[in-house]
This record gives C-alpha cells, structure tokens and sequence, in this order.
C-alpha cells in the first residue's frame, strides 16, 4: 500500500514524499488518516528534529511520520484484532503511549504511523497501549480535536490541592472555586473555557486574559459569559494590557481573596509571575503553555510557597481516560471543537504551515490529507470565493453556522475538493 506522508528527517527537515508501506502484520491494523490538525508540539519536533526528546536520533535514515491529532477509518484489520475493530470504523487516537520509561509517541517516534498521511500501518503496540478508539462522532474533525481537548482535560484533573495537616492531595480544580486561563482565548486556551464551562466540576468564576481585543471579543462571540451562566458559572473576559496594575486587577476579581486555580497558556515569564502573583492560599498553577527554549524561567514568590501554600506544576498530554472523556463530551453536544478551527487546507500544505505555526494567526489549521489545496482562512473564503466556486459554497455553508467549520462543510469539502495526485 503507498502512502503520501509529511515526514521528519531532522532539524526544519520536513519532506512530503509517497512510500510503499511495509505490509500489514496480523497484530497491526491498516487505515486511512482524513483530518489532521496542527499542534505547536509538532512544529517544536520539527525544529528541533533529533534533538527532541520524542524524535529518535537516527531519523536521517529513518524519517517518521509527523502529526498526531488525526482521525480517519479502518481499512484492513489483522487477525489479532479483529474481534475489537472492523474495516470502515472510525477511529480516534490517543498519540502519548505513556510507557513509564520511553517517550514514544505518535507523530513523533513512528515511521509508519502518524497524522500528515494518507494511509498508515497501526503497530500492535498502540492497541495494547488502548490508544487506537472507536469514534462515533458526526466529523472527522471533531475526531481530530479530541487530542488537544484531552491535554485540557488532562491539565485540569492534574491541578491538586492539599488538605491541611492531612498530607493527602485533592485532584482536580476547586468546584465551585476560582479559576484564571491566562493568555487564553488562542485555540488551547479556547478548548480550556470549553471545557471549564462543561466539564462535571465547574467553577464558580472563570476569568480569561489576553491582550488582544479582537481575540477577546471572538471569544466572547464563541463562548460566552450567558452561556457560562446556563452552567452555574461567571464567565469575564479581562484585556490585560489595559490594566495599570493587572495582578491587582485580577484580584480584586475575587474581592482579594486570589484564585484557587490559574493555567498560563503562553510561554512567557511574564504571564508566567503574574499567575504567580494572583494565586490564593493553596492555590494551584498549572504551567500549561509547553516552551521550546529550554532555559526558559521566570521569578516565583518563595514567600507565598512557604506562607500562603501555593504551588506551581505543570501538564503535558494526557491519557486515555482523557480522551474517552472528551469524546463522550463532543457526543453529547458538551464541547464544540469547531470554535478552535480558523484554517483549513490539504496535505500539500502541511508543510509549510508546520514550519512557520508560531506566525500564522488564528486558532487551529486543519489539514484534510486526500486534498491539495492551499491553507486558508474561514474568514478568507468568501473573498477566496470570486474566483474559486469550491470556496464561494464553503463560505455560505459556514456563514449558516455562525461563521464556524461544521461537518456539513466537511463533507462538502471532502465530496469537491481537489485530490492530491
């Protein structure tokens, strides 16, 4: 079976290249890979190449496969197997194996499997790892976006606090408490409000920052403060850069009291102190926003550590439990992926858009692997649309859905689009 893939042969080395897969074993499972979306993960893997933790050191002679928020359909299914799986079954993966001493993953550490691709051999060990899912869902985006949903979900059940002089750890959020998502209307901070709103333990106050106005009142337009409130929560967008004093000004948002929760979805020791700076007793901060620099570090107030019981950790991933978590949440009409999407494009694009992530702007850049077409914006499509019939008909099937991509506009896309060769 030949294969089109993006792959990773070493440092800001990504090649587009169609292969012959080597043949399916009877422990491993041959599918289709439809959607893709991009992750800064993967634009981290591929300028670093080797010298990623997850990317192994020979990938010049052995180039993996890049991406892993992908979604598509089983095609061939070894004996092994086949009492769990069969042709035509959508699938979601979980890429983290989460082997307790190797960092494999896929996307990263696999040359047979991985999410800028057309067709992919699934290696027995995903299934023993229980990453390969049955998804039900109505689009294969959706599919796709249960990935970086779950590193939500994951962020939010591995923030702990401690109960006093009891030397246990409560997992989890404070119900009903205070939480800050700092620099958090970009496509993660996007998923993180989704998901706050939604999830089973909520909050009682949720405060979003940017320095963006634009940003902000998109937000506000996808997620807003009513639709907080049908869920018993006090949804407030703050513009920071606007604030003389922004820790003050935050804190004063809990009557002085500080958060019990704060994530930092920006790489950036400012945001970073100012998490700091807004934490209440016991309050818990989650570093959410991985850095690519690994010298990156900013002050802590020691003070408040010892004082006041604050703590800092951090979040990565997730698991599996996260995953299946976060799909029952979209199959019940709990999450909607399609606020994070901004750009759609097809394989041909890959490339390009994984190398240059950091500067183009918007939330996630969907990539739907059969296809050649450009990346390009939703909010370009009308525009795009007087001279391409394709996107004059995307656009007024997205201009139907509150200027979202949809799964009618998936399978519209998929049913029209131009093929790869």
């Amino acid at each position: 079976m030949k294969t089109t893939a993006l792959r990773i042969y070493g440092e800001h080395d990504l090649r587009l290249e169609t292969f012959e897969l080597p043949e399916m074993r009877d422990d491993e499972i041959l599918a289709c890979v439809v959607s893709d979306s991009l992750c800064m993960s993967s634009y981290k893997a591929a300028i670093q190449g080797p010298n990623h933790k997850r990317v192994p050191g020979d990938v010049e002679q052995n180039p993996t496969i890049i991406g892993h928020e992908f979604c598509g359909e089983i095609v061939r299914v070894g004996k092994k197997w086949a009492d769990r799986f069969e042709p035509g079954q959508r699938y979601a993966i979980q890429p983290a194996l989460n082997y307790p001493d190797r960092p494999d993953a896929i996307g990263y550490t696999y040359r047979t499997i991985g999410g800028n691709a057309t067709y992919i051999v699934i290696p027995n060990e995903v299934m023993e790892r229980g990453c390969l899912l049955p998804y039900r869902g109505e689009a294969f985006f959706q599919g796709s976006l249960a990935e970086p949903l779950s590193c939500v979900a994951s962020a939010f059940h591995s923030n702990y606090h401690t109960e006093k002089c009891v030397y246990a750890h409560r997992m989890g959020i404070v119900e009903g408490g205070s939480v800050a998502i700092l620099a958090g209307v970009g496509p993660m901070g996007l998923a993180a409000v989704d998901y706050c709103i939604h999830c089973e333990r909520r909050p009682q106050l949720l405060v979003v920052t940017d320095i963006d106005d634009a940003r902000l009142a998109r937000a506000e337009q996808v997620l807003s403060p009513a639709e907080a409130k049908r869920f018993g929560v006090e949804l407030r967008y703050m513009n920071t850069a606007k604030m003389p004093d922004p820790v003050a000004a935050l804190r004063a948002a809990t009557r002085g009291r500080g958060f019990d929760d704060v994530f930092v979805f920006a790489p950036v020791p400012a945001v970073f102190q100012q998490g700091d700076g807004i934490l209440g007793f016991d309050g818990c901060m989650n570093f959410f926003a991985g850095p690519s620099d690994p010298t990156l570090s900013a002050p802590v107030n020691l003070y408040n550590i010892h004082y006041s019981a604050t703590h800092v950790m951090g979040s990565t991933g997730a698991n599996t439990a996260d995953l299946e978590e976060c799909i029952a949440m979209m199959e019940k009409g709990l999450l909607n992926p399609a606020i994070l999407v901004t750009h759609i494009g097809g394989l041909t694009a890959a490339r390009h858009a994984t190398l240059n992530l950091p500067s183009i702007p918007g939330g996630k850049k969907l990539i739907y692997n059969f296809l050649d077409l450009e990346l390009t914006a939703i909010s370009d499509f009308a525009e795009k649309g007087k001279t391409v019939p394709l996107f004059a008909d995307l656009a007024q099937i997205v201009a139907a859905n509150q200027g979202l991509w949809c799964a009618e506009a998936e399978r519209f896309l998929l049913a029209h689009g131009p093929r790869i060769a």
